[in-house]
């Protein structure tokens, strides 16, 4: 039975959220038809274009994706207090980027005065957008719906694109998010699509790697900040360069087919997140196998499932496993 997106998302427990769409219809609809041989791949642009572009207008940061043939991988994190910053403008403004808006929003805008019970309208409007402006469902319904509208147009049919509702799972703390971005990063070679991280297209770590090379970071990607301890700047509290070579030697064990080793110099980061190279390997090739709602340590499943009314939660006997240290 599904669950309510509201017992999948807790900003008390975590800002963190890995998001996954899957296609329907034929099993290729953004890749290349294997009875027609007519390709799809510049679909996967579109996906990767939009949802960059919505991260520029919702208070919420992409932390890693991929695009792959027929489904998508996103890792987003949710930023409610910079939403809560805005002005009113400010709101309204991000909001008419995506949606018209009312009458009222719309002369709003325009600068033209109000009245005080059209004043009273507006702001009950404002907090509504300001609410959906943090909220992950909007930001993926105004992602896979723009999709879906723009695959049927080409089409020329009606019906569904995407497989019901996307699938949301909570990253409750570093390690969880670290192993979720990788596991993601690597889709392309776990799927043997693509040989080097650097040549997966439609995913961040090509734009991580391809900034990297210049010294920057990309603009449109939440960036690497380096220790927590060392910046109090907003970004994922790790080093860019230790998380590229980790996703690098991650993948050469995964292409090997084989457990392998990491190698002397990516070990620190692995030894801030609290694990070892075994279970490292198991969240990265296995992450969707192993959990199901939330992912983090024994601990922060528990709080989780308080605090979303859960019974019980898939995954928490390989939390203790592979979560145990962190």
């Amino acid at each position: 039975m599904p669950q309510s997106r509201k017992s999948q998302i807790s900003l008390i427990d975590t800002p963190y959220y890995h998001c996954v769409s899957r296609c329907v219809r034929r099993s290729f609809l953004c890749g290349e038809d294997k009875l027609t041989g007519q390709s799809y791949e510049h679909r996967r642009d579109w996906v990767e274009q939009r949802l960059l572009y919505l991260a520029s207008v919702f208070a919420i940061d992409v932390c890693a994706y991929a695009v792959m043939s027929n489904h998508t991988h996103i890792v987003l994190c949710v930023d409610k207090e910079q939403a809560n910053k805005w002005s009113s403008k400010e709101v309204v403004f991000r909001w008419h980027k995506l949606h018209k808006g009312t009458l009222v929003s719309q002369r709003f805008m325009r600068g033209e005065s109000l009245n005080e019970s059209e004043l009273f309208t507006l702001n009950e409007t404002i907090k509504i957008y300001r609410q959906r402006l943090y909220d992950i469902s909007w930001f993926m319904r105004n992602l896979n719906e723009y999709i879906a509208r723009e695959a049927n147009k080409e089409d020329d049919c009606t019906g569904r694109f995407w497989e019901g509702r996307f699938k949301s799972q909570a990253l409750l703390d570093e390690p969880a998010v670290l192993a979720c971005m990788a596991y993601v990063d690597l889709n392309p070679i776990r799927a043997k699509m693509k040989k080097t991280p650097e040549t997966s297209k439609h995913t961040s770590i090509q734009q991580r790697i391809e900034c990297l090379i210049t010294g920057e970071q990309p603009r449109n990607l939440m960036p690497f900040v380096g220790h927590h301890k060392q910046s109090k700047s907003k970004g994922i509290a790790f080093s860019l360069i230790d998380y590229c070579e980790l996703i690098d030697s991650t993948g050469r064990c995964i292409r090997d087919d084989k457990m392998g080793h990491i190698e002397n110099q990516n070990r620190p980061i692995l030894e801030r997140l609290g694990l070892n190279t075994e279970q490292w390997i198991s969240l990265t090739t296995e992450f969707e196998q192993h959990f199901h709602s939330a992912v983090g340590s024994e601990h922060m499943m528990q709080q989780f499932k308080q605090h979303t009314g859960h019974q019980r939660i898939r995954g928490m006997a390989k939390a203790r496993v592979l979560l145990q240290h962190a």
